[in-house]
């Protein structure tokens, strides 16, 4: 299972264990390279139980290199495995000072005393550990800053304070659990993985395949079928890139090429590939959703600075069709920046403009491999932890109708801690950490998804990004 080790302050999750029991597998045909091929015009999404598959580790099984033997009377098969290198945080990104280390610091810290940390600490961020410190030490002159906060910086620090505890003692509490279990190690290793062979980041082209099909000839809906289902030999016209949503619902699952590109599609899932200006393939799949979990790409000015990454506006992100999509009592989920700007506009704009209820703020805290912070708790640039806003979409279901089919209330607090996929923006799954708080066999959506996983329909102009097989690697068995 994802979750290792869940106790009152929330829960220890295994990101890569879960994407590995998705049922990376190629069955029959398809254990030949060759594949499902799709041109610039098919996108995906994923709908699937992940409670089917077995809960076993990521390190399961043969070892790389073993072959394959057709033998008669057994299929062969080729399973795909995410790379553990992208997993391999054994240490912080920033070192925190002794006293503000997780197992010897004070959770009780003034808000006084965390400004004077921070305006301390903010030459130091620029060091960085192993032969940077030349680079560092220009970088240190350039980001010295005078000890004054505006208010944006002042509300964060007021946040912070509020919530530090909290994450603070639940982290801790977690993190015991996982040394005792030997989930986490405070002697870390390195991973003889090839971790100079896979890039950190392959850039595919997805965002700019879908900018360049606004420019296709327009098409009638009645023109194309509202789902494209894969089979073991699929192309598509490029007109139909924004068509429909594709699915897989086989038992296994399927390699597409899109533009000349492999991706793998996990079974029993679909997903669309589009922008925020072509969503209606997603509305005539017409699906209603009882968990919507969205990462918008929210502005800032990092984002601003680099053309990386595309961001959306507030006025952009109220006018998703969140309406048409949710189920009644369905379970709003929004990723949200550490900016208070932002966690204000989803509480007391975004989710009143949806008809959906706060009901919660959880924070995802990201650790090494040793149970340390990735950055110190207190530091002032980023924060180790993320949040999450929990509501539901005020509708005709009652509570004590939840509490007959056993579902639990939402918590006002939870802490998801699990070492963070080193890809940027790779969240952490929410499939098993929600499952008690909503019915089984639930229709689920992503919004902004950047990766499929069982049990999900996944819709984004990146959906595919996590996808792609060089994000993989091969462990070739027999059945």
């Amino acid at each position: 299972m994802s979750v290792v080790h869940r106790l009152r302050a929330g829960w220890l999750v295994d990101h890569l264990s879960f994407i590995n029991q998705c049922g990376y597998e190629i069955c029959d045909s398809l254990a030949n390279p060759g594949g499902a091929t799709l041109r610039p015009s098919v996108t995906s999404s994923e709908y699937h139980d992940a409670s089917t598959f077995p809960a076993t580790s990521s390190k399961d099984g043969p070892g790389l290199g073993d072959a394959v033997e057709e033998t008669e009377g057994k299929t062969a098969k080729t399973r795909y495995v995410f790379r553990e290198e992208f997993f391999d945080i054994s240490k912080p990104h920033i070192a925190a000072a002794p006293e503000q280390q997780l197992l010897q610091g004070d959770p009780e810290v003034s808000l006084a005393e965390i400004k004077a940390s921070s305006s301390a600490e903010e030459p130091r961020e620029g060091t960085k550990s192993g032969g940077e410190d030349s680079v560092a030490g220009a970088r240190k002159q350039k980001r010295k800053r005078k000890c004054v906060f505006n208010q944006g910086e002042l509300d964060a620090l007021e946040y912070h304070t509020k919530i530090r505890k909290l994450i603070w003692e639940g982290t801790l509490h977690l993190v015991q659990e996982g040394l005792k279990s030997g989930f986490l190690h405070r002697a870390t290793t390195e991973l003889s993985c090839g971790k100079n062979i896979v890039p950190g980041h392959i850039d595919c082209g997805l965002a700019e395949l879908c900018e360049m099909a606004k420019q296709f000839p327009a098409a009638n809906d009645s023109d194309h079928p509202a789902v494209h289902v894969l089979d073991d030999e699929t192309s598509s016209p490029e007109q139909d890139l924004l068509s429909c949503v594709t699915e897989n619902n086989s038992n296994c699952a399927k390699i597409v090429v899109l533009m000349g590109q492999k991706y793998l599609v996990p079974p029993k899932s679909s997903f669309l590939l589009s922008d925020i200006s072509c969503l209606q393939p997603l509305l005539n799949y017409k699906k209603k959703y009882d968990v919507i979990v969205i990462d918008p790409p929210w502005e800032n000015k990092s984002v601003k600075r680099s053309n990386r990454y595309s961001h959306l506006s507030s006025w952009q992100i109220k006018h998703i069709p969140v309406a048409a999509l949710a189920a009644p009592d369905c379970l709003i989920v929004t990723w949200v920046t550490n900016r208070q700007k932002h966690l204000r506009f989803v509480k007391d704009e975004l989710y009143p403009h949806w008809s959906v209820k706060t009901l919660a703020e959880w924070h995802w805290v990201k650790i090494t491999r040793s149970g340390e912070f990735v950055l110190p708790l207190d530091s002032f640039h980023k924060k180790p932890y993320e949040v999450l806003i929990l509501g539901r979409v005020q509708g005709s279901v009652k509570e004590a109708q939840r509490k007959s089919e056993d579902i639990l209330p939402i918590p006002e607090h939870k802490l998801i801690v699990s070492i963070p996929c080193s890809l940027h923006s790779h969240k952490p799954p929410l499939t098993a950490v929600l499952a008690e708080f909503v019915k089984p066999d639930v229709e689920c959506l992503e919004l902004f998804a950047r990766n499929l996983q069982p049990g999900w329909t996944s819709w984004g102009n990146e959906v595919l990004k996590f996808q792609h097989i060089d994000y993989f690697t091969v462990l070739q068995n027999e059945n």
